[in-house]
């Protein structure tokens, strides 16, 4: 216990090493690059983000998009996650001036948005539990030439998880005319991905 309570505290002090933000569990010490992007584990292959505490890497939301949020009109912060104040002794988040059609307009649009990104999640969570079920037949003496289908499962996690952050990154992105090109992509890459 001296020793793992030992090796806790230097990762804490160390700038440049963290644990593994696998939500299953892994105790993996990762090296951060000199770009702060995550980068996968050797030992359970998930992908961390370096600069934030969400649990993985969230490209291409920003670490802001994915923490708080912020009200235009009384500016109030709170949790993108959750959605508990961002200070505790914050108590008047509900008490917003915002008309009533614009709030109304927004709550709609925020709804959109995060169907879809849970919408992604769950079909990523669908495609790990397809690999992982694919791997455990794969054992199996007679069928061993599955590594396509378990390759093709992994492009598919590895997509859902982009169009899920993208639905974040479309949420706040204000530029309507990068938006357009956003959109595009977004769209051929779940037709694509919908037909894997």
């Amino acid at each position: 216990q001296y020793e793992k309570a030992l090796l806790r505290r230097y990762v804490e002090c160390c700038s440049n090493l963290t644990w593994c933000t696998n939500p299953q569990g892994c105790d993996q010490i990762l090296l951060k690059d000199g770009l702060g992007y995550g980068a996968a584990c050797s030992k359970c292959s998930w992908i961390s983000c370096f600069n934030c505490n969400f649990p993985e890497a969230h490209y291409p939301a920003s670490c802001s998009h994915m923490s708080r949020m912020t009200c235009a009109k009384c500016n109030h912060g709170f949790c993108w996650r959750c959605l508990k104040p961002w200070r505790p002794n914050h108590k008047d988040y509900y008490n917003c001036s915002a008309m009533v059609s614009k709030a109304a307009w927004q709550e709609k649009r925020f709804q959109d948005y995060n169907e879809r990104c849970t919408f992604h999640h769950h079909a990523r969570e669908f495609a790990t539990s397809l690999r992982n079920s694919i791997s455990s037949i794969r054992e199996m003496p007679k069928i061993r030439n599955m590594t396509f289908v378990v390759d093709a499962c992994k492009v598919l996690e590895q997509a859902r998880k982009v169009l899920a952050y993208s639905c974040v990154y479309s949420y706040y992105n204000q530029d309507t005319e990068s938006m357009d090109i956003v959109e595009q992509q977004t769209e051929s890459l779940e037709l694509l991905t919908n037909a894997l």
